[in-house]
């Protein structure tokens, strides 16, 4: 598909999001239409999938009802197959289109948009059979390989709430109408090679992202700097065995990393909010990400791993910034933390996500994260544990300077610190301030694609550019206290220009000369003219 065809299904959906957005707040209303396309896309690939069995049979999924002799045959063998190979099972009557018909009722010719009156619209009451779907969806996995993958995905969708209306009329009506409107739209899942709707998903999560304020940084990474992580961590690399993210959000840094290598064998997560946890695993299906290539597993990463004992090939994250945890001592025999001597403070959680991903690290691995600046200098137990990571393990590769205000929620400073246990250039660490590199978009700061290639070819090629990026050696590192504070090894002072005070002078008595100048004019003016003159 096009990308025109792209920027037209993003507009789409997005209108028939937008339906939702007078009736509740962004965060709920994302959830809502975001779980209504994760529907209508599971619907679709089901169709598809049972269409191609019964191929042989000159039969499609729809035709395949219980007055039909072979129904039970049909219809087990058809959910054996889904099971193992989809993950999931739905009826034909469950699927997405046919919700959608029943609901409309007398509505059928409604204009895409045009609001709809409860009043004096008749729609089929959909809303108790939409919610025994959506639970069967996750019933027909119990007991399966992807259990885990499927449960409660849909537990944010209260379709009884009071947000969607008043009364059980009025949220029917809306359902339907959203229903009838996203079942218009082709998502276009005959094409194998197209992942149009998975950019367009990803398209609308930012969209709620740039809505959402400060609660935007738990669920998504602007693309730009998704981009900038994916690049690094794969350099070198075509395919990677594993990519890890402890605070995977929506899961957008791990499927930035699919974007830029040709096969990443199995994805790897861990995700606190329940709520951001649904989505991330939603997203890794939409994308075409098979329910035996990730797992997705939520909890407190600190608190509570789990994923200990495994290592990865590329670790990504942007975990919250300068966050709350325990820092409980009992940490202090945990693998994780135990060879540092130290917590990170328990107001600033930024060094023990760095510690943690650091355990989880391959040997032939590479792990980038996204700090703010205070973690490059903060005293106390972070200056230890940053002395450690450098003079005793040499596993900083790189630290990266990003521009305020380019995350959702926050406008402050950024940065990228990269590590690798086997680096290729071990005497050295690479600076690089790409932080007056951004383009200003309404109130945001934006990397375009040449500030990206910037950084990455700067990265890869390790270049020393005057006031942009140098390869700063460990003792000058050492000297410097461990501080890795960016303006203390790259220099972007600007000279301001010499001033040439006497020629200053000239140029204000030539000034005062002219004003007395226009003084007698303006005298003689006013005389011949009989006025009062103005000094």
């Amino acid at each position: 598909m096009s990308e025109d065809h792209k920027r037209i299904l993003e507009q789409q959906l997005w209108n028939i999001a937008n339906t939702l957005r007078g009736k509740m707040n962004a965060d709920e209303f994302r959830d809502y239409i975001l779980g209504f396309i994760f529907y209508k896309y599971l619907s679709e690939k089901m169709e598809l999938f049972a269409n191609e069995i019964l191929q042989q049979d000159h039969l499609k999924f729809r035709e395949i009802t219980p007055k039909l002799a072979e129904y039970s045959e049909y219809m087990d063998a058809i959910r054996e197959e889904a099971i193992e190979k989809l993950g999931y099972f739905l009826k034909p009557e469950e699927l997405f289109s046919e919700v959608a018909k029943r609901g409309m009722g007398n509505n059928e010719d409604t204009d895409q948009f045009e609001e709809i009156d409860p009043e004096k619209s008749r729609h089929n009451f959909i809303l108790e059979d939409l919610q025994k779907i959506l639970i069967n969806i996750q019933l027909s996995t119990m007991g399966t390989e992807s259990e885990d993958d499927f449960d409660n995905l849909f537990e944010d969708m209260d379709l009884n709430s009071t947000k969607l209306g008043k009364n059980p009329d009025d949220r029917n009506a809306i359902i339907a109408k959203v229903l009838s409107h996203l079942d218009k739209i082709d998502f276009g899942l005959e094409d194998t090679e197209s992942d149009v709707l998975g950019d367009s998903y990803e398209y609308l999560i930012s969209q709620f992202a740039s809505g959402a304020g400060k609660k935007a940084g738990e669920f998504y990474t602007p693309q730009q700097v998704s981009k900038i992580l994916a690049l690094i961590v794969t350099t070198g690399k075509t395919k990677l065995k594993s990519a890890y993210d402890p605070t995977s959000g929506s899961g957008s840094l791990l499927l930035r990393i699919a974007k830029v290598v040709s096969d990443v064998a199995m994805f790897y997560g861990q995700e606190m909010n329940r709520t951001t946890y649904n989505l991330c695993r939603m997203n890794m299906i939409l994308h075409g990400v098979h329910y035996r290539r990730f797992d997705i597993r939520q909890e407190d990463t600190l608190e509570r791993p789990l994923h200990m004992g495994m290592t990865f090939e590329a670790i990504v994250s942007n975990p919250p910034f300068s966050a709350q945890w325990s820092a409980n001592p009992v940490h202090l025999s945990d693998d994780r933390f135990s060879q540092y001597g130290r917590l990170a403070p328990g107001s600033k959680a930024d060094f023990a996500f760095v510690q943690h991903m650091i355990h989880h690290l391959a040997e032939n691995g590479t792990m980038a994260i996204v700090l703010p600046h205070g973690a490059l200098f903060r005293g106390g137990a972070e200056q230890h544990i940053r002395k450690f990571l450098i003079e005793s393990k040499n596993y900083l590769d790189a630290v990266i300077g990003l521009p305020a205000n380019i995350f959702y929620g926050t406008s402050i400073p950024t940065c990228i610190l990269v590590f690798k246990k086997c680096r290729e250039n071990p005497d050295d660490i690479l600076f690089i301030d790409a932080s007056n590199d951004y383009e200003k978009v309404k109130t945001q700061n934006v990397l375009r694609d040449e500030h990206i290639d910037k950084i990455i070819d700067t990265y890869r090629n390790r270049t020393e550019i005057e006031k942009y990026s140098k390869r700063a050696s460990l003792t000058e590192i050492a000297d410097n206290d461990y501080n890795l504070n960016i303006p203390r090894y790259v220099d972007t002072f600007e000279a301001e220009d010499e001033i040439d005070i006497d020629a200053i002078a000239e140029e204000i008595k030539a000034i005062d000369e002219q004003m007395q100048v226009t003084d007698q004019t303006i005298l003689q003016y006013c005389t011949e003219l009989g006025i009062a003159t103005p000094f």
